[in-house]
């Protein structure tokens, strides 16, 4: 596929078929995302391919409890954890428990589970000393998660990047075997899709871009 095909037409995949995905294919995902850049080319990703249904499970069971709270708080029209304006909410009264998730629900029969967690001893935090949370140090990892996601396009299948598991990484993290001082970056989601979403709802250019400051004169052609 042409890459700017695959920058604009790659969306979130949550519906998998039943077909296999090989550890060859698998292995040729890594092995274009290996080439993802990062801080001091210092390439700070561990992967974890998660095949044992029972762990599986458990990290499905994990995760479950911080979907149902998203999807909640979602509801009252709050942004889910956010670090901004981060006061008390009242949770719709309406708003069921155990929302459903395929992801979840049925972890055990998902084609690919990836655990992707990040070395914090190889990210140099430029933000980490600033009054606010650190944001800067993503830019070492999420780069090799998307290029997983787009590799894994360009063979046919689809994938999404969660961060679910990254709530509860207390749990979660010694399910995986999580190194001390690693962080648990994302787990991904891969498998070949029912549906292969290639429209995708973006804003333009001239609603997010500015010119010299971010208060300035709307970028435009």
């Amino acid at each position: 596929m042409e890459l700017r095909d695959g920058i604009r037409t790659t969306g979130a995949v949550r519906g998998f078929t039943d077909q296999v995905v090989d550890d060859s294919t698998v292995h040729a995902i890594l092995d274009d995302a290996r080439f993802a850049p990062s801080g001091g080319n210092r390439q700070p990703w561990r992967v974890a391919v998660v095949k044992d249904v029972s762990v599986r499970r458990s990290l499905g069971d994990a995760m479950k409890p911080v979907w149902d709270e998203y999807v909640a708080i979602s509801a009252t029209g709050k942004t889910p954890f956010t670090v901004v304006d981060a006061s008390t909410y009242q949770l719709a009264s309406t708003t069921p428990g155990n929302i459903p998730n395929d992801l979840l629900d049925k972890i055990e029969s998902i084609p690919v589970v990836l655990a992707i967690a990040a070395d914090l001893g190889s990210i140099a935090m430029m933000d980490k000393d600033l009054d606010r949370a650190t944001i800067t140090g993503g830019a070492s990892i999420y780069p090799f998660c998307w290029s997983v996601v787009l590799s894994a396009r360009d063979r046919g299948l689809g994938g999404v990047i969660t961060t679910f598991a990254s709530r509860v990484e207390p749990t979660t993290g010694p399910l995986l075997g999580l190194p001390e001082n690693w962080a648990l970056a994302a787990t991904i989601f891969l498998g070949y899709p029912v549906k292969q979403t290639t429209k995708l709802a973006r804003h333009a250019v001239e609603k997010f871009t500015t010119v010299d400051t971010f208060n300035g004169q709307q970028f435009s052609i």
